[in-house]
């Protein structure tokens, strides 16, 4: 008779890891953002500036998302939270840490500025790249417009992280591609446009060492993209309910041994304890058939960790 083999379960990463890693990728996305915005000239050539920070994102998810899932952009933690895959305590903490990451980002990038004898201004340095509109707008794109853009593209952007990280057939080394690449070819419509990020954490680090104009229209760039991220939640979690119908899990089987996040050490795969027990035959008794658990929402976490269904 064949004796149950139970799988040992991998240790999940605590809170505290989870936003290190988020405020880590935070930085380093506008570290690579406002360097080369400023060393360069977004105005007239805004593909670096696209680029580099689509390649920016693509390398912060492949190198953090397997320990926080790869946010690193408040309309993504947003989108995570409505589509039911994120707490809300863990996603005010993910807020949290992306723009203390992307303030120390902008502040190190200041100090690199004040340093060049050519820029005498590092403020006004910073004004080209912090997003604007009407005057302060590279095309004086006026304010309906500038709303428009950053609605739609942070709802494109949430949606192409929700679908990229969610579903059995998907790849984690394919999603930071998908994402990063949706995030320059966006970026490369925003920054002829008025420097738009689709990113409200990186707005406000761009925005908090530039001229006063910036904080006063900081508003813009947080009601916008936060309004696109809750429209793309909704539909995919109206999308997940269309396709397949809701079941109740116990807590012990969802996994958030720590209380903050149910989804982070969830995964479609039966729970193995559970499974071993069933299948294993008492003596003198017909084997009996194994009966899987029901499945459960992944996490983006868990996504990269490569926690899911084959």
């Amino acid at each position: 008779m064949t004796s149950p083999v139970h799988a040992a379960h991998e240790p999940q990463p605590g809170l505290v890891s989870r936003l290190l890693a988020e405020a880590l990728g935070s930085m380093f996305v506008v570290v690579v953002a406002a360097g080369v915005g400023i060393f360069s000239n977004p105005g007239a050539a805004p593909l670096p500036v696209a680029l580099s920070t689509g390649l920016a994102v693509t390398a912060a998810m492949l190198a953090f998302g397997h320990v926080s899932g790869g946010h690193f952009n408040p309309v993504i933690t947003l989108g995570n939270l409505i589509a039911g895959r994120i707490r809300a305590v863990a996603a005010l903490g993910y807020v949290a840490a992306q723009i203390i990451g992307s303030v120390v980002g902008a502040a190190l990038i200041y100090f690199v500025v004040s340093t060049v004898p050519v820029l005498t201004d590092a403020r006004a340095a910073f004004d080209v790249v912090s997003p604007g509109f009407g005057e302060h707008a590279a095309a004086q794109t006026q304010l309906a417009g500038v709303l428009l853009v950053e609605v739609l593209g942070a709802a494109l952007i949430v949606a192409v992280f929700l679908g990229a990280t969610a579903g059995r057939r998907a790849l984690p080394a394919v999603a930071p591609f998908a994402v990063g690449l949706s995030m320059a070819v966006l970026l490369q419509l925003g920054q002829v446009l008025g420097n738009l990020p689709f990113n409200p954490a990186r707005a406000t680090a761009q925005a908090f060492f530039s001229s006063p104009w910036a904080l006063e229209g900081l508003w813009l760039f947080w009601a916008a993209p936060l309004m696109g991220a809750a429209l793309a939640g909704l539909a995919f979690r109206g999308f997940q309910g269309l396709s397949s119908s809701a079941v109740a899990v116990p807590m012990d089987v969802q996994g958030g041994s720590d209380g903050v996040n149910d989804s982070f050490t969830a995964n479609d795969e039966p729970v193995e304890g559970i499974e071993a027990e069933e299948s294993v035959a008492k003596p003198g008794a017909a084997p009996s058939r194994a009966v899987p658990a029901a499945p459960v929402n992944d996490d983006a976490r868990d996504f990269f960790d490569g926690k899911k269904s084959k």
